[in-house]
Formats: structure tokens, C-alpha cells, sequence
């Protein structure tokens, strides 16, 4: 029997969820793993996604920081392409940042939406839902999708990291928290995780280019926290951080870092692990050998 909680969310015969698709440069670029099988486990769990036709970068670290305009009208003609009626999912931390805090921005400054519907042509949607990839799971029963959802995970050792984007700022402090989200979900999936109080410290982000051996530091005592608490992986809520995790850490035999949506499309037995793994710089292979999560 279902939970009360769990009434209005979707399961295998229901219709499917579907999003606009927000993927971001990082996600399309580096993270492209992080993509292929963000999209693999949608498909799963009954949500169908569309990516925004002809979107541009959100901006991210690099606009705001040096010129004010180019930081406005990124993520402002981003909301401008989402259709009418249909909610907006995004899976990058920063991207959601940049998107969200414009699209309030709008919807409260009268000026600023004259100035909008002006430059794309169209009415602002001051209905328009945006939401991150974690929000989705208080709109799918997961355990519904799958047998035995409790031996998916074979008791791995996660260390859940966020990074510090999801660490809402000012301007969103009335948004969704999505503390606990990875903890939640991978624990129903049979994983021990690892508490090492490192989860949301910044891994560095752009520093990594900018000033590398920064990134070096504060990415090396992130994984070696992990590591001593008894972590044997870390999965990131974040494309960005997991390329940081990997690239900038110098510790020897430092521990595999996964995509949550990896781990999540492995609990579905998703069968295309492989196309992903290889673009890893820690080979997360030997770890799910071992765990009996993967066999060859």
C-alpha cells in the first residue's frame, strides 16, 4: 500500500510527466555523461524531457562577473524559449541559479518585464514553473519502477556531495531545499551512506581554470575527508563539481566520483554503463565489480 504522500505521484501506468530540458553547457560539454544518463533515467520513471530548442549559455560564473547586461540577457532569453503551459527542469545547480533568480526578477520588476516582452517578442509567463532534477522525486514513487529497490545498491559507500550552488543565496531563500534528497533516494536503493560533513563545501568551480591550485587544495580535502570517513565513492549533484572532483584531485588512489543520475540509472538497470564509464578519470569499474553491480 501506498504512503498518503505518495497519491499523486506518477508510477508505471501512469501518464507520463513532461519537462522542457534545460541542459546547460557543462552537462552537453564535460558532464556529457551526466546528460545521457540523466535522460536514460527519465525515460524510466515515465518523464519525457524536451530540450529547449536553439538555448545559449545561462551566464554562469563568467558573465556576472564582468559585464551586468550579458548577465541579464542570457538567462532572459532562455526563459523567453520555454513554451507556454510547460514546466521548466534543470539539472545544473548554477544554471538553476542564473535561470531562477532572473525569471523572479522579471515576474517582480515591472520595468524589467516591459523590458523582456519588448526584446523576445512575447508576453512574460508569470505562471512559469522551473524547477531542479531533485524536485522530480516528490513527483514519482521511484520504488514503483523496479523490483527489489532495496538490494539495487548492494550497501555501496556514498558520500553524497552537493556543492555550495544548491546552497540557495539570498534572492531564493524562499525556494525548495534539496538537503537530503541524494541521502534519501540512495539509501531506499540500499546504499550506506557516509556522513563526512564536507558535502557542501565549494569544490573550487571556476577557480579551477582561473587558479587551479586552489581548486587542488579545497578538491583534495574534500575527497580525502570522504575517503577517511569511509566513503569508497562520492556522487555529485553537480556536473561542474564532479569534473573538479576528478581533474583537481592529486591525492594517491583517490575514490571514484559518480553523477547521481549514474547511480540512479544503474538502480533501473539501465545497460548502457559503458558508454559512460570510460569518461571517467577514476575508473569507477573496479568499485562495481567488486559490489557485484556490475559483471563485466
Amino acid at each position: 500500500m501506498k504512503k498518503s504522500s505518495d497519491i499523486n505521484k506518477i508510477s508505471r501506468s501512469s501518464d507520463r510527466l513532461r519537462f522542457s530540458f534545460f541542459p546547460g553547457c557543462s552537462l552537453k560539454a564535460s558532464g556529457h555523461e551526466n546528460t545521457a544518463s540523466l535522460l536514460k533515467f527519465c525515460d524510466k520513471v515515465n518523464i519525457e524531457l524536451t530540450e529547449l530548442e536553439d538555448w545559449n549559455c545561462c551566464g554562469s560564473s563568467s558573465a556576472h562577473s564582468v559585464d551586468r547586461n550579458v548577465a541579464k540577457y542570457l538567462p532572459m532569453r532562455n526563459i523567453s524559449l520555454v513554451p507556454k503551459g510547460v514546466p521548466l527542469l534543470i539539472a545544473c545547480p548554477s544554471c538553476l541559479l542564473r535561470m531562477k533568480s532572473m525569471y523572479l526578477k522579471i515576474k517582480k520588476d515591472k520595468n524589467l518585464r516591459d523590458e523582456y516582452e519588448e526584446m523576445w517578442g512575447k508576453s512574460f509567463d508569470d505562471e512559469l514553473e522551473i524547477i531542479h532534477f531533485f524536485e522530480i522525486f516528490n513527483r514519482i514513487c521511484l520504488e514503483d519502477f523496479m523490483d527489489n529497490p532495496t538490494e539495487k545498491l548492494k550497501r555501496l559507500k556514498v558520500a553524497p556531495y552537493y556543492g555550495c550552488m544548491l546552497s540557495m543565496p539570498p534572492d531564493l531563500r524562499f525556494e525548495k531545499s534539496y538537503s537530503g534528497i541524494i541521502e534519501q533516494t540512495l539509501s531506499s536503493l540500499g546504499a550506506d551512506i557516509v556522513h563526512y560533513g564536507y558535502g557542501n563545501r565549494c569544490c573550487g568551480t571556476y577557480l579551477s581554470v582561473a587558479k587551479p591550485k586552489i581548486a587542488e587544495n579545497v578538491v583534495n580535502e574534500i575527497v580525502f575527508k570522504a575517503r577517511e570517513a569511509g566513503a569508497e565513492c562520492i556522487v555529485t549533484a553537480c556536473s561542474m563539481c564532479h569534473l573538479n572532483l576528478e581533474i583537481r584531485c592529486t591525492l594517491e588512489n583517490p575514490i571514484p566520483i559518480f553523477h547521481f543520475s549514474e547511480l540512479l540509472s544503474m538502480a533501473l538497470s539501465v545497460e548502457d554503463q559503458k558508454k559512460w564509464f570510460p569518461r571517467h578519470i577514476v575508473d569507477p569499474l573496479p568499485l562495481l565489480k567488486k559490489r557485484g553491480l556490475i559483471t563485466s
